[in-house]
């Protein structure tokens, strides 16, 4: 069975000494449940799962009672195991959750009960508040991400075109071969559901449909640097550009699209640059777009705008966790396509995937500004676009 590259890290911890709360956050439809019952079946111990992903929010009762069931098991184990496992999936549809957890992990170390607990949960809501307000000190944080070309490549054989046109949804590959179903199943399954449970259930929405605009928006523009004057050209009923900032900001939080901002050095990055749209998994583009897979491949510049988002997408969702940020730069009609920086190093990125030039001014000029450690070109004469999406981010820093 294929498991995850994630998967020894948060074993290894599983079997450590209790110590902490394993947190596993990430957009619907990337692993996180399959991956927490791989890790169940591995350890050697009693284990217990229950999910509160229901259309109808459970109590705080519910929380308690499958706290209950798997001290339960510890103490009635036949094979006498002094541990046991508890798994709770999508556990911030709980009002008050980590308020309940935080006790009852107390209660657990003060009378020395070796539960050991994982959390599962869509982001954002499950770390922006209870983890740092009641958790704090509790848990440890492992940021599960959409699928990179590799796992993608190693678990279901798929090539660099397909990656391209496809994204990284491990379980939409059985429909590949039905382009409707496939298209269905994005935006259905994973597209609707997400906004409504996990947006508009979770957090005040005054305008659903503007929000649900906005993800259309930055999957058709996705590449491409937009202000937000010109956000509400596109869009009716806009509202202010506040409005807009706020509901880009729950898009990137539930791994959607994100507006990347502009790389300003040391200077204090202003919110009012404009934003160079970024999806997280090319398939949002593909099933936006309703385009083929032999028309894409076929339309250099369409095929260009999709590589580079490709690209952007393995950049973004390799810099979630760690300390690193991604940017992009442009001046004048100079432009540098992603800027890659942990602490004082700069990698500056030029993608070619189309019909684009392959001369670099934009790159040139930029590094006149900034002190870049790294100049890359991805395709074309520079580095192989399988081979870049194959390597750690962190190599080209």
């Amino acid at each position: 069975m294929f498991k995850r590259i994630i998967f020894d890290d948060v074993l290894k911890r599983i079997i450590e000494p209790r110590k902490f709360i394993q947190v596993l956050a990430g957009p619907r439809q990337v692993g996180k449940t399959t991956l927490s019952r791989q890790l169940m079946d591995e350890v050697n111990i009693p284990t217990h799962y229950a999910s509160a992903d229901e259309p109808t929010l459970k109590n705080s009762s519910w929380l308690e009672q499958q706290w209950e069931v798997a001290r339960y098991k510890i103490k009635n184990d036949s094979a006498k195991n002094t541990e046991a496992l508890l798994v709770l999936d999508e556990i911030q549809k709980l009002q008050n959750w980590s308020e309940i957890v935080k006790r009852l992990w107390d209660e657990d170390s003060f009378n020395n009960t070796q539960l050991k607990v994982i959390l599962l949960g869509s982001s954002p809501l499950l770390i922006k508040s209870g983890l740092t307000e009641s958790l704090a000190g509790r848990f440890e944080l492992v940021p599960l991400t959409h699928w990179s070309y590799s796992e993608m490549k190693d678990a279901f054989g798929f090539n660099f075109e397909q990656y391209v046109y496809f994204g990284g949804y491990p379980g939409a590959v059985n429909l590949i071969d039905d382009i409707d179903r496939w298209t269905h199943y994005i935006k259905e399954s994973l597209i609707e559901t997400s906004i409504s449970r996990d947006i508009l259930l979770m957090t005040r929405v005054d305008k659903p449909a503007l929000l649900r605009r906005m993800f259309e928006l930055g999957c058709a523009y996705s590449g491409q640097i937009l202000s937000y004057q010109k956000m509400t050209g596109q869009l009716q009923d806009a509202g202010n550009t506040t409005t807009l900032a706020h509901y880009l900001d729950l898009l990137s939080s539930a791994g959607f699209v994100i507006g990347l901002q502009k790389y300003a050095g040391q200077q204090v990055r202003r919110r009012s640059s404009s934003p160079k749209l970024q999806v997280f998994n090319t398939a949002l583009m593909t099933a936006h777009a309703n385009i083929g897979f032999d028309e894409l491949v076929k339309n250099r510049d369409l095929w260009g705008r999709w590589v580079e988002s490709t690209v952007g997408a393995h950049l973004l969702n390799q810099t979630i966790g760690r300390d690193l940020e991604l940017y992009y730069w442009s001046k004048s009609n100079m432009e540098v396509d992603f800027v890659l920086v942990k602490g004082d190093k700069v990698t500056a990125i030029e993608v070619k995937g189309g019909a684009k030039s392959v001369t670099l001014p934009g790159i040139d000029a930029f590094s006149k500004e900034f002190n870049v450690s790294r100049k890359l070109l991805v395709g074309a004469q520079g580095i192989p676009l399988e081979e870049f999406l194959m390597t750690p981010v962190s190599d080209w820093l």
